[in-house]
């Protein structure tokens, strides 16, 4: 899909610790870039998914991941990542991922996720809250990121 079809993205620069000798960025790196899109993705709508997490108000694991490789990322090379909640279930997400050079419009690499909403320590399924889908649909919808304050709860678990 073309980049315009993300409404968020975020940088970073390929460390010489993701790669392999030839300066590749390693297949298990992009688990690490799928790590950042989703942390700084939902950081952008004004939450920490560490902090609610650890407040028990919502957590999630990822069930499935698929990755699609194109061409290679190479080491300190600075890559903007493209992310977009693509889908919201009863209890699961999907989060869309395209890895770009900065700058530049061919697609380097895809991935695929489907995060599961989990509660810990019972290792149960939960439901995604309404709070986090308000303000994935309004921002996947038109771009705008509701205030924080009017999800009290959300905001109490992000502190």
């Amino acid at each position: 899909m073309p980049k315009s079809d993300f409404r968020f993205h975020t940088h970073i620069r390929t460390r010489w610790m993701e790669c392999d000798a030839q300066g590749i960025a390693f297949n298990g790196s992009y688990l690490g870039y799928l790590e950042v899109a989703q942390a700084e993705y939902f950081r952008n709508l004004g939450f920490s998914i560490y902090k609610i997490a650890k407040h028990g108000y919502f957590d999630s694991a990822v069930v499935k991941t698929v990755i699609e490789f194109k061409s290679p990322v190479m080491v300190d090379e600075i890559i903007a990542l493209h992310a977009r909640v693509s889908n919201i279930g009863n209890t699961s997400l999907q989060l869309d991922v395209e890895i770009y050079r900065e700058h530049e419009e061919t697609l380097l690499s895809r991935i695929e996720a489907i995060y599961v909403g989990l509660q810990a320590p019972e290792m149960i399924k939960k439901r995604v809250p309404d709070d986090i889908r308000t303000l994935v649909h309004t921002f996947e919808k038109n771009g705008l990121i509701e205030p924080l304050n009017e999800f009290p709860d959300l905001e109490r678990a992000n502190l």
